[in-house]
């Protein structure tokens, strides 16, 4: 992957003209691969328009040493210009519209609780998750999960107040739109019932969650799949139970990492089922023994996994079930696999093909040495 990502290419620059105007030139540059964590992005939020302000400062993470001393705007520009490579111009009108669709609700909806939509770690988390996370270390992550199947964490978290107060916060949201005859967009391509908690106002307090809670624990469970550089979130409720949806089929999420936590109310049923973790290749192979597994979902309990571990949700057979979701992102994992021609390390299937190989492979260097060994005993004694 390396040496694919780390070929030359002419991208369009924007360099210092020394006086802190921008002139833009076509020059030999390079995205570093991993992130110069010790660099502090800046923010964008007043100059980024068609793609998220958190891209660009994740992004600039990776740009080159030489451009560390320009100014925001210069920065700014050369990021846009990369990026406006691989953003066709459909979908940055498509952009556009959802930020009009999104400016109208918020301007439109009153919060029931306001409190919410401004992260308080005291008020939203249990102390063992927040305290696990404060001391941001590998053993004090660990301390506090669960991992009942490979690559799949368990772990309490939210208090029982504030899972109220997001059920409730729910429920105001519905009647808001049910009142002002409001069509929101579903929190998916498969669930019907819920809400993007995004186009509600809860950008932010989503992102600060996943900047400041989730990213210090997928840095440790999943660096493999951009755990150390997620940047964007798609966050959203789904409601399941009568006049709801009843359960989910089986599918992969649009995610690196996956946050699902169950808020509520009285439920049974709707348990989740994992199959595996694949790649787009093998998203359709067959689930060995060792991959299944079923989890019992518990209000104020997360449950942590990879988008790519497949997985489904059974009927909720009697209650009302609503969970929280966070889909974590990252731009420059879903840049640098583009580039990957091999075998992923994170796909079971991949894997096995991979030792599969590895095994002919032997066998063939085995089969060609005892062959040569043969024609040079039969040379010996002829």
């Amino acid at each position: 992957m390396e040496s694919a990502i780390e070929r030359t290419e002419e991208l369009p620059l924007a360099t210092s003209a020394g006086n802190g105007t921008v002139s833009s030139r076509f020059v030999d540059r390079r995205l570093r691969i991993s992130p110069n964590m010790e660099r502090r992005p800046e923010r964008y939020d007043d100059l980024a328009d068609d793609v998220e302000a958190a891209v660009f400062s994740s992004l600039e993470r990776h740009l080159p040493p030489t451009m560390a001393e320009l100014s925001r705007d210069a920065k700014f520009q050369y990021m846009s210009e990369v990026l406006a490579r691989y953003l066709p111009e459909g979908e940055r009108t498509k952009i556009q519209k959802h930020k009009e669709y999104r400016h109208k609700i918020i301007s439109l909806y009153k919060p029931l609780h306001r409190d919410l939509f401004t992260i308080n770690p005291a008020a939203f988390f249990l102390p063992s998750f927040l305290k696990a996370t404060s001391d941001n270390t590998e053993e004090s992550i660990r301390s506090i999960m669960s991992e009942p199947s490979p690559g799949i964490f368990t772990f309490p978290m939210l208090q029982p107040s504030f899972c109220q107060m997001l059920l409730e916060e729910v429920e105001n949201i519905e009647n808001s739109v049910r009142l002002r005859n409001i069509k929101i967009m579903k929190p998916n391509t498969m669930n019907k019932y819920g809400a993007v908690l995004d186009d509600f106002g809860f950008d932010a307090m989503l992102t600060k969650l996943m900047e400041d809670f989730i990213c210090p624990i997928s840095k440790v469970f999943y660096p493999e799949v951009g755990g150390t550089a997620l940047d964007t979130h798609h966050g959203f409720v789904v409601e399941y139970g009568k006049d709801r949806d009843l359960d989910l089929g089986f599918h992969v999420d649009d995610s690196e990492v996956t946050l699902n936590v169950c808020l509520g109310k009285q439920f049974s049923g709707g348990e989740l089922f994992f199959r595996g973790v694949r790649c787009e290749k093998h998203v359709n192979s067959d689930t060995l023994p060792e991959e299944i597994f079923d989890y019992n979902h518990v209000p104020g309990q997360a449950v942590l996994h990879r988008g790519r571990h497949r997985h489904g949700a059974r009927a909720t057979t009697a209650g009302h079930r609503i969970n929280l979701l966070l889909w974590c992102r990252s731009s420059a994992f879903r840049e640098l696999r583009k580039y990957q021609k091999d075998f992923a390390c994170w796909c079971g299937e991949c894997q096995r093909e991979k030792m599969e190989r590895q095994r002919q492979s032997i066998a063939a260097t085995k089969m060609v040495i005892f062959s040569l060994f043969l024609l040079n005993y039969d040379s010996f004694h002829s």
